[in-house]
């Protein structure tokens, strides 16, 4: 089984962003462009540390993350596009996330639930983002990076969570598919 532990986008937020990929889409062909339904805030990628066919540890991974509990709703705003690492030498075109402090957190107490079964930690720092694309080959890119400029500060939507999901990918010729396994909700009520 091929996991992740993610926020889902709200419907007008993966509209607006299917709408920039239509447009930015046209400048690089080289790019593997991410299709809007499939899109997600990746909170922890698990991969393949559940075998399959491994329910004790899926249920033990279930039981960890309705553990995972904060005292408020995440708030989150989608604005501007970028690149991974620089726009001169891209790899990746993004969405920035701009999140309340809590989002951080919720990321890292995932880690930290997780870790016990032997899913290991990442190695680098949390950075909330949307991946819009992937490149192939560096063929369009200038023309794409001149492009994107445009929606550097660009404000696509905002969202309130107050529930993440485990998802399942499966990998197809067309690209990923997911599968929503099970959902959490995470804010805990105060009394």
């Amino acid at each position: 089984m091929r996991l992740f532990v993610a926020l889902d986008l709200p419907g007008e937020v993966r509209q607006t962003l299917g709408d920039l990929i239509a447009r930015l889409k046209p400048q690089c062909r080289a790019a593997k462009w991410m299709r809007p339904e499939g899109m997600h805030m990746t909170l922890k990628f698990i991969g393949h540390a559940i075998a399959d066919g491994d329910a004790k540890k899926l249920d033990a991974t279930r039981a960890a993350l309705a553990a995972v509990k904060s005292g408020e709703p995440v708030e989150i705003r989608y604005r501007g596009v970028g690149f991974f690492p620089d726009a001169r030498r891209p790899r990746v075109v993004w969405c920035g996330v701009e999140a309340s402090a809590n989002l951080a957190q919720l990321a890292s107490d995932i880690e930290r639930a997780l870790e016990p079964l032997g899913i290991p930690r990442e190695d680098r720092a949390f950075v909330p983002h949307l991946t819009l694309a992937r490149f192939k080959s560096l063929d369009g890119v200038d023309a794409l990076v001149r492009s994107a400029a445009e929606f550097a500060e660009r404000d696509f939507g905002s969202a309130r969570e107050t529930e993440f999901h485990l998802f399942e990918s499966m990998l197809k010729p067309g690209g990923a598919e997911h599968r929503k396994i099970e959902s959490y909700s995470f804010v805990t009520d105060r009394a």
